[in-house]
């Protein structure tokens, strides 16, 4: 008579699985109905919101008639065909709906008495109600002069008044530049403390947007102020805003005691305040390719809630780990608990585009509490993209959603599988995930920034890969620190001083990788230039799977790429000729005019003129080995920032 154990064990290999029948965490294969009716719906909008309002009618409509053609012939049909067809008509329904919200929204945009009162230029006094948090635009230089500080701001017009008295209630997005006085030394007093739901009543001159608006997202007018006293405050801010702008305001205070880069990132890495992050560092991110941890983003919010629950993969299981079941909270309660931290989590990160990206990445591993299995992943993240399209379209092209997206997706279908193979190669577990998930969310999510910055970063693996360690820490003690200021300031700022050390080190990072020689190069900034890319990274990902058989040949491919990114003299200048060997007066390219350069001993050099703008000639003088300037002659004025030379 076989045993329990021989019937367990015959179960399980009748099972044909590799998890066995019974174990609750199985994987399937992947759910993918949910896929293609969100990526409709997001075409559509995106393009529903650049079309004319006739076309983009007629796509709706044309959606609508083929999914009625679809379900037609489907009545009274079973099996995979007419399945079939019913799925190609809900994707044509999502696709009719996403541009039709989208065709609405921007319709929106053009009514009201902005657009016109913008387009001839008029002055008017609007009510608005904030949106956004200020920001302060970085100062130009024009000729021999320098703009002044301007505070850039999103609202939504209520209230406008016209020169002849007229009186017109409407609901437009605007974007409020606050221009200081030429005599100030910073931004305008009062306009930065600013916080979201704060009405204001403003005295402007309207001028019509450029560019679709800033950020992806479209505004119906400009309002440019000029002033040099504080904003017109009618109704303060509601008071969850008002909580939420003491948190952040009492983690700024609890950092304000760490080293500078620790001091400008923790902010920014917690709750996205980049307010105090300097040009340089994020020019560094920048060419590093970690600009998105300068952005809250659903990594975020992914740590609190696996801190609160534990790994997805055990929330329905017994022994599964978090904060929730050693309180004794029940299933139920933990998801419960879950949606509270997420809503509170958009209250106090302000419901801007990348906060809802991270509450939908936040949601998704909601979700994942009550089934516990990675398959449910990407139907939530499906779900979340169609129900966001619909919710606010200018999300559709908005740079940022992409991105997110983007990195959401290879995180789940992706980087598992090259976790997988590298591990079947002998690299350690966690070591194997960590590349991983950089190096997929890398080849994915790298096009699309070839398209944002033009250029394609070599140091982003390494980089990011790096950060991840340090990313986690960081955001735990820096919440920490956020929900004990309020009520015990020395705790916190004791916190803020041990999330500074792992914050410091990510900066430190972006600053080592941004000051390599190769850590950049340029790229076609098109959607041409990113299918290339997306084409090479393909090629590349199908060559890489046959070389990892031949160990000398991946070793040949490493020193290529190190030296392509460090960029040795000796063995660069025989390709480049640059720099010169004993280089006496060297011309750099600054973009207007010309800079020079005469050598002046070991690493020093006579600087003639920079240019406007420190990296291009930062980057030349670091080309040339000159990282002391004894003398900077400027032949007119400018405003020059050196980086790397004293």
């Amino acid at each position: 008579m076989p045993t329990a154990t021989g019937v367990r064990s015959a179960v399980h290999s009748a099972a044909g699985r590799r998890l066995g029948a019974a174990e609750p965490r199985q994987e399937g294969p992947a759910d993918l109905r949910l896929v293609p009716p969100a990526l409709a719906a997001w075409s559509a909008a995106a393009l529903a919101l650049g079309a004319p309002g006739g076309a983009a009618v007629a796509g709706v409509a044309l959606c609508l008639l083929g999914a009625a053609v679809c379900l037609v012939p489907a009545r009274g049909r079973a099996g995979a065909r007419g399945g079939g067809r019913t799925a190609v008509a809900m994707t044509l329904v999502c696709a009719a709906a996403g541009g039709g919200v989208a065709a609405a929204h921007a319709a929106d945009l053009h009514r009201g008495p902005l657009p016109a009162a913008a387009r001839q230029y008029a002055h008017v006094t609007v009510e608005v109600a904030v949106t956004g948090d200020p920001r302060v635009v970085r100062p130009r230089v024009r000729g021999s002069e320098q703009t002044a500080g301007t505070v850039m701001l999103r609202a939504e017009a209520l209230r406008v008044t016209t020169a002849d008295g007229t009186v017109t209630a409407t609901r437009s997005p605007v974007l409020v530049l606050v221009r200081g006085t030429e005599s100030a030394a910073g931004p305008p007093a009062g306009w930065l403390d600013l916080l979201p739901t704060t009405r204001l009543r403003l005295r402007a001159r309207l001028l019509p947007p450029q560019d679709g608006g800033a950020g992806g997202r479209d505004i119906a007018a400009v309002l440019r102020v000029s002033t040099g006293g504080p904003p017109t405050v009618t109704v303060g801010p509601t008071t969850p805003q008002r909580i939420a702008g003491e948190l952040r305001s009492g983690l700024r205070e609890a950092s304000d005691g760490l080293p500078g880069d620790a001091r400008a990132l923790l902010p920014g890495l917690v709750v996205g305040d980049t307010s105090r992050i300097p040009a340089d560092l994020d020019a560094a991110f920048r060419a590093a390719d970690m600009l998105h941890l300068l952005a809250v983003s659903g990594a975020n919010l992914a740590i609190l809630l696996v801190l609160l629950i534990g790994p997805p993969g055990r929330a329905v299981r017994a022994e599964r780990r978090g904060m929730a079941p050693r309180l004794g909270m029940s299933l139920r309660t933990t998801a419960v608990a879950g949606a509270l931290l997420t809503l509170a989590f958009v209250v106090v990160c302000r419901p801007e585009p990348s906060v809802l990206r991270a509450a939908a990445c936040g949601l998704i591993t909601i979700v994942a509490i009550g089934t516990g299995r990675r398959r449910s992943l990407l139907p939530a993240l499906a779900a979340a993209v169609l129900l966001l399209v619909l919710y606010d379209p200018w999300l559709a092209r908005d740079f940022g959603f992409i991105l997110s997206v983007l990195a959401t997706g290879s995180l789940l279908t992706v980087a598992p599988r090259w976790s997988e193979a590298l591990r079947c190669r002998g690299m350690p577990g966690r070591l194997a995930e960590a590349l991983a998930a950089a190096a997929a969310a890398q080849a994915v999510c790298a096009p699309v920034v070839a398209v944002l910055a033009a250029h394609v970063s070599l140091v982003a693996i390494p980089c990011n890969m790096l950060a991840e360690f340090l990313v986690a820490p960081a955001t735990v003690l820096g919440f920490a620190a956020l929900v004990t200021a309020p009520l015990a300031p020395p705790l916190a700022e004791a916190l803020a001083r041990l999330a500074g050390w792992p914050t410091g080190a990510v900066a430190a990072i972006a600053r080592a990788g941004a000051s390599l020689p190769g850590a950049e190069i340029a790229w076609p900034g098109s959607w041409t230039g990113a299918l290339l890319l997306a084409a090479l990274t393909a090629a590349a990902v199908l060559v890489a799977r046959r070389l990892v058989r031949h160990r000398w040949l991946c070793a040949a491919c490493a020193v290529l790429l190190a030296l392509a990114v460090l960029r040795p003299a000796p063995l660069i200048r025989p390709l480049t000729g640059w720099p010169p060997p004993g280089w006496r007066l060297a011309v750099c390219d600054v973009g207007q005019g010309d800079a020079l350069a005469l050598a002046a001993g070991e690493g020093a050099a006579v600087v003639v003129d920079a240019g406007p703008e420190p990296e291009t000639v930062d980057r030349c003088l670091r080309a040339l080995g000159v990282t002391v300037v004894p003398l900077l002659v400027l032949t007119h004025f400018f405003f020059p920032l050196f980086k790397s030379v004293s």
